[in-house]
């Protein structure tokens, strides 16, 4: 089965508030957006992925994406991570009621296509199932299968929100790039241990220039 990845990226003025410790607010939006374009490119090159289909209402990212490949949609709703995600699959279900959907996070700048590909082939086997994050808290991949209605509940505790609701855990070892999201400073840290990107390299030489 061949996956199609739903990405969400919100506007980038606004991302990454939490690593403000160590990039300026200047800064932020480029490493952002080079988490995100680091994520798009290696879920591209995944042998179980389709295509992808970035959500957002950032006219950058939205270039930026588009470029590597990706298809963007507009996050008409404007009503928060969940709503975007729905409003997207709903638009790549119109043309292909059929198809196998993923939400990814965008802030996998470490991600591997073949640890990726690992959990998207265990997802194959549940209706829906979900990966939680490097910290047990969170979640960085949300699959529903084809015929099956995605319902995200990212945010806050999504992965017992995602448990509560019926999605299967996946518990797997040696996916560490497919779990480490980036919210914090140590968490970029643990990203640049596993080798990031060639963008995110890039943004981190940049922070330290700047003394970060």
């Amino acid at each position: 089965m061949q996956w199609t990845l739903v990405v969400p990226v919100k506007p980038l003025e606004r991302a990454k508030s939490r690593l403000s410790d160590t990039a300026a607010d200047g800064l932020r939006p480029g490493l952002a957006l080079a988490f995100a374009q680091d994520t798009v490119a290696a879920a591209l090159a995944c042998p179980a992925v389709k295509d992808v289909a970035v959500v957002t209402g950032d006219p950058w990212a939205g270039r930026e994406l588009a470029e590597l490949g990706a298809h963007i949609v507009s996050d008409e709703p404007q009503g928060g991570l969940n709503a975007a995600l729905a409003h997207a699959v709903a638009v790549v279900r119109a043309t292909r009621p059929e198809s196998a959907v993923a939400a990814l996070n965008a802030d996998l700048p470490a991600l591997r296509p073949l640890e990726l590909a690992r959990v998207l082939d265990a997802a194959v086997e549940f209706p829906r199932a979900f990966l939680p994050d490097v910290a047990a808290i969170g979640t960085t991949l949300l699959a529903a299968r084809k015929g099956t209605e995605l319902q995200p509940a990212f945010g806050t505790d999504s992965r017992a929100r995602h448990r509560a609701s019926g999605a299967v855990e996946l518990v797997l070892d040696a996916v560490d790039s497919v779990r480490q999201d980036v919210d914090t400073g140590a968490d970029l840290r643990a990203a640049l241990a596993l080798g990031v990107g060639p963008r995110t390299a890039a943004q981190a030489a940049r922070l330290l220039l700047y003394g970060q």
